[in-house]
């Protein structure tokens, strides 16, 4: 017994260790702003209505940066802007349209604190769960022979996580749509911990389920699990002679009995998920499938009645953001400007390259690879590029799954590696340093047009 408490304690101490750094720096980041609360704190407010028993706001919302308003005569969005008459009482209703789960982690703080807890603390303190869960699933990984890496570079994966990609700004804002991410990641990383080898089914559909009352998007990361409850379901006289291009010859030699048992476990939890969401969005709007941002007081919302929220139309723009969006330079001061759409993922962390030459290929990478695809294409369909933001950040509905492709992806962490890294760290650190505090360096623009530096 003594000897097991021993060996749990050494195995705990380098990630404990990690989210102590983390944390720290996280912290040291905020600053001034430690104690302070964000002023679109939407979840608290969520959370305390929760614990009021109360979906609607008890009043008017306060502020005016994206909050839904339901008209509850006509089944619909309220008049546009935030000053309509609101002379019969209880027919406007303002909600908070976000997923619900980042409002549930909140609530123990809420109850103590109300709804001006330092959510900046509490969302950093969350957020450097992120990288020392990402650490696990490495771990994990490598002593199950699935990855190759050494412990040195796991631990250099998940400090270029933490500090050298937009996951670094978006753990030091608070606010209602980082702290989104800020859930999202740990669940992610959860998913992965659980769902590769398809290890534990029921707990990585949980992860994803509450991922998806977290980040929508995410949820059609499940085709991981799906590709992974195939490979590991193979008979075992076929499982000798399958390759990895094995194609139609995996399907065929799938046990589809255990297949199926895996995959009735991991969806289980989704399900109750999501007739959760859809009981909610019910109550709410009257529609099981409305979440509510079609109900948003934007100055946008025409754009999203017209296209709707996800739509081919709006590609062109957030693949030019994804993959071109670069820093501003000037003769004059401060020399450097960056646009509300945020720099290109590759400007973050340009590491992410060697993923488009991996030495291996495995089939966890091929199914890592292939659950990516379609979160990356639903974002960019997205009527939003993520505005307003220092980087992609919506590559975080993906990124842990990133991270442990270059793990597996095989190329040495050189000195190549470590250059790119340091250069990550470096442009990330000054994002996390100057949004929204240092405003000289950030584009003025608030009509969403302005994609590129004027001429």
């Amino acid at each position: 017994m003594l000897r097991a408490l021993v060996t749990r304690f050494q195995r705990a101490r380098l990630p404990l260790a990690l989210y102590v750094l983390v944390a720290g720096i996280y912290c040291a980041v905020l600053g001034p702003r430690v104690l302070e609360t964000s002023p679109d704190n939407h979840y608290a407010h969520l959370a305390q209505g929760f614990l009021d028993g109360s979906l609607a706001l008890p009043g008017r919302p306060p502020g005016t940066n994206d909050w839904a308003c339901y008209d509850t005569q006509l089944r619909g969005p309220c008049p546009p802007g935030f000053f309509f008459p609101g002379a019969e009482p209880g027919r406007y209703k303002w909600y908070v349209s976000f997923p619900p789960f980042p409002a549930v982690v909140m609530l123990p703080i809420v109850a103590v604190a109300g709804v001006d807890a330092p959510d900046r603390l509490f969302w950093a303190l969350i957020a450097a769960l992120g990288p020392m869960l990402l650490f696990l699933t490495l771990r994990r990984l490598r002593e199950d022979g699935v990855s190759e890496r050494s412990q040195r570079d796991d631990l250099l994966l998940t400090l270029l996580f933490a500090f050298g990609s937009v996951f670094f700004f978006v753990a030091v804002q608070g606010t209602v749509w980082f702290a989104a991410h800020v859930v999202a990641t740990s669940l992610l990383c959860l998913y992965l911990h659980f769902g590769l080898g398809a290890r534990r089914p029921v707990l990585a559909g949980l992860m994803l389920g509450l991922c998806f009352l977290t980040r929508p998007t995410t949820a059609l990361l499940a085709v991981l699990m799906a590709l992974e409850i195939v490979r590991v379901a193979q008979r075992e006289r076929a499982a000798d002679a399958a390759s990895p291009d094995g194609g139609w010859q995996l399907l065929r030699n799938v046990d589809w009995p255990r297949a199926l048992r895996l995959g009735a476990l991991f969806s289980a939890p989704i399900l109750l998920c999501g007739l959760l969401a859809m009981w909610m969005n019910q109550a709410r709007f009257d529609d099981p499938f409305e979440f509510g941002h079609s109900f948003l007081q934007i100055g946008w919302r025409g754009r999203i009645e017209k296209w709707g929220l996800f739509n081919y139309h709006f590609v062109g723009r957030n693949l030019a953001i994804f993959t071109s969006s670069l820093p501003w330079l000037s003769a004059n001061a401060p020399h450097l400007t960056i646009s509300r759409h945020g720099l290109a993922l590759w400007v973050t962390t340009p590491a992410l390259f060697l993923l488009l030459s991996p030495v291996r290929i495995t089939p966890v990478l091929k199914a890592l690879t292939l659950a990516v695809i379609p979160v990356i294409v639903l974002n960019l369909m997205y009527q939003n590029s993520g505005w307003v933001q220092f980087g992609y950040r919506f590559a975080l509905d993906y990124m842990p799954l990133l991270f442990v492709m270059l793990a597996l992806g095989g190329r040495r962490f050189g000195k190549r590696f470590i250059a790119l890294g340091v250069i990550a760290i470096a442009i990330n650190t000054f994002g996390a340093i100057t949004f929204d505090r240092a405003h000289q360096f950030y584009d003025t623009d608030r009509t969403q047009t302005v994609l590129f530096q004027p001429d």
